[in-house]
């Protein structure tokens, strides 16, 4: 049991070694335009490096819940770099995996969703970064109502993806319970806020793991799960794109969780959706239990975040941390490169049940070429740093975290080492790895960037 954390605790039987890169940062001297580099400013450095070892993922899983997985197709435990939150001593961090290995494989010209592991649970992992390794101190199942593990199957037929067993072949059962966990943060009475893909929705889980609410957008109308599900969110997040919900999470000093849609709504259709460069971002108070503010956040140009991508559906926020009272970092990514921009949470900012929350309103925000332009009141940027010139940042950052005064430390998603495609499996039916590690990398910044 971890002494941090109070209350019935499930605990793994063995503690597990593991490494973390850890990125640097670039500091300014002075603001630069949102869409410039950073100019006479001090170079950010990687300080440090840690890698998490190989674990199985069926002894991971079945040391938590008993009997949940019967065949791990010999995959290890990974995908727990969906976030990073501090735990309260030097080095040790709460994290938190995504929905399990999953993959696309293209069967008569369509992309099926698999879930080579359907019995995975997703669980809140705390880690201890020590030298050039991992170490897995703790691990906390999420279950329902009545125990039962949530699983990271999908919700809902005809608005999430189709699960398959790891060949493409079989169709897998829904289930309303399943969460695709991303961000993570840690509430003062020792609970967990935790944001999720598919409704998009914001989990309240308790110190043991079990789900105590899940607030999804107005007009979801989930049904079947064995917990509260509260339609406490804006309906116009019904137009999420598809494994595109909420990424990002960040608890602000107050207490107040700000909540970030990964990438633009599919508003009116997905092809604005795809071509747009402005997402939201989402005030929630857990004492009201509700959202109190709504922010237009505009994403630079593709290329610019990323010079050798010119899609820009390929841009995602993926994490966004608290740095003082309502001010934060908001990271732009994809999956090769990644930019940090601080952002403060302003009034006049807020555009919650305005016109922009209206689906029939036209041109919609995420059609605007412009959205200042037309009176939308855009969130300002300073950036902070470009991840994508630090020498030793791994790919697909997707946790980041305050680990002292000038240094970040950072996470990326291995997805477990899945890749995508028939060929992630041998004839055998077992996993194919791709050799990409989770990693924790610690960065330090010039003094005064933050």
């Amino acid at each position: 049991m971890s002494p941090l954390v109070p209350g019935k605790r499930r605990t793994l039987g063995r503690s597990v070694a593991a490494g973390v890169p850890l990125a640097a940062l670039v500091a300014l001297g002075v603001a630069p335009a949102a869409t410039g580099a950073p100019t006479g400013a001090a170079a950010a450095e990687v300080t440090g490096s840690a890698t998490l070892g190989d674990v199985p993922l069926g002894e991971f899983s079945n040391a938590l819940l008993p009997g949940t997985v019967d065949d791990d197709r010999g995959v290890d435990l990974g995908g727990i770099g969906s976030d990073l939150y501090p735990a309260g001593r030097k080095g040790e961090f709460w994290t938190v995996t995504d929905r399990g290995p999953n993959g696309q494989i293209k069967v008569d010209g369509t992309k099926r969703r698999t879930f080579p592991v359907p019995g995975f649970d997703p669980a809140i992992v705390k880690i201890r970064v020590t030298g050039d390794k991992v170490k897995v101190l703790d691990a906390i199942p999420l279950t329902t109502r009545s125990g039962k593990p949530v699983t990271g199957l999908s919700n809902q037929e005809g608005r999430d993806e189709k699960p398959y067993s790891y060949d493409a072949k079989s169709p897998l059962s829904y289930n309303p319970n399943g969460l695709d966990t991303e961000g993570i943060v840690r509430a003062a009475d020792g609970s967990f806020w935790l944001v999720d893909e598919y409704g998009p929705s914001l989990v309240h889980v308790s110190a043991d793991g079990r789900v105590l609410a899940r607030h999804v957008p107005k007009g979801l109308n989930l049904k079947g799960a064995d917990y509260p599900v509260v339609e406490s969110l804006p309906a116009v997040l019904l137009h999420r794109k598809v494994n595109r919900g909420f990424e990002g999470l960040a608890q602000l000093p107050g207490g107040d969780l700000v909540l970030a849609v990964q990438s633009p709504l599919s508003l009116p259709d997905e092809d604005a959706g795809e071509a747009s460069r402005t997402t939201r971002l989402l005030r929630f108070s857990p004492k009201s239990q509700a959202v109190t503010a709504e922010y237009a956040y505009r994403f630079d140009p593709v290329d610019v975040v990323d010079p050798g991508e010119d899609d820009p559906s390929e841009l995602k926020i993926s994490s966004v941390v608290a740095v003082g009272h309502d001010r934060l970092l908001v990271e732009e990514r994809t999956d090769k490169a990644a930019r940090l921009q601080e952002v403060r949470l302003t009034r006049g900012a807020d555009i919650l049940g305005g016109r922009w929350d209206d689906d029939a309103t036209s041109p919609s925000l995420e059609q605007l070429d412009d959205p200042a332009a037309s009176g939308v009141p855009v969130l300002d940027k300073r950036l902070v740093v470009d991840l994508g010139k630090v020498d030793g940042v791994p790919d697909k950052i997707e946790g980041i975290a305050l680990a002292g005064r000038d240094t970040l430390a950072l996470i990326n998603d291995n997805d477990f080492g899945m890749t995508d495609g028939d060929k992630a499996f041998d004839a055998d039916g077992r996993l194919v790895d791709s050799g990409v590690e989770t990693k924790v990398t610690h960065v330090k910044l010039p003094k005064g960037a933050l």
